[in-house]
């Protein structure tokens, strides 16, 4: 029997790694993640939309890793601060800063912008690259919500905890794992990716 397919998922977020790997398990690949790797260089985010960002990183860490490398740039938008913090979600008020304060920071601009639209997306691009350094697919999906006034729960990671979905009441923060899994906008996208890849490896 021949070795199945190598797939880095090239991220160095930790609760996004485990969310990716559950997402992927029982497709007929070996995933890895860049922690299997020594010396991997960041790869900078200069794009100016989450599927340039996403293609950076994939077509970077491949040619770092040698292997097929999907990658992801996600953030949240809020429509009463014109769709920030978008693609500056992770640094947004400080890359070094906890999300507890950029959180904090993010409800303070809600109340200040004098607006009560609590309406937001979080929006997830995926970028697959060849071992050569080659996007050879990008796909985006989102899920739709509201903020909270608050932050409730501690299950997911990043700003899940103010991130209310349509069609519920919790939180991400509150939701279960198996639920975020169907709905959240990192599944919707890597959906589609699981899809282009069912095909590729066939």
């Amino acid at each position: 029997m021949s070795p199945l397919p190598t797939l880095v998922l090239a991220t160095g977020n930790a609760g996004k790694a485990r969310e990716l790997q559950s997402i992927f398990k029982g497709v007929r690949l070996e995933i890895k993640t860049l922690r299997d790797f020594d010396g991997i260089r960041d790869v900078e985010e200069t794009g100016s939309t989450f599927v340039e960002n996403a293609s950076l990183k994939a077509a970077g860490f491949a040619v770092q890793t040698n292997h097929l490398s999907l990658a992801d740039d996600s953030g949240l938008e809020v429509e009463a601060l014109g769709n920030a913090p978008g693609v500056h979600s992770a640094r947004f008020a400080g890359s070094g800063t906890g999300y507890d304060i950029k959180i904090e920071r993010l409800l303070g601009m809600i109340r200040d912008s004098g607006s009560d639209d609590r309406r937001a997306r979080f929006v997830c691009a995926m970028a697959l690259s060849d071992d050569r350094g080659r996007v050879i697919h990008t796909v985006q999906a989102e899920c739709a919500g509201r903020i909270a006034l608050e932050p409730r729960g501690t299950n997911g990671f990043g700003y899940d905890p103010i991130f209310i979905p349509d069609d519920f009441e919790q939180t991400f923060g509150e939701l279960g794992d198996e639920v975020k899994r169907s709905i959240s906008h990192r599944a919707k996208a890597a959906e589609l990716i699981i899809r282009y890849l069912l095909d590729f490896i066939a």
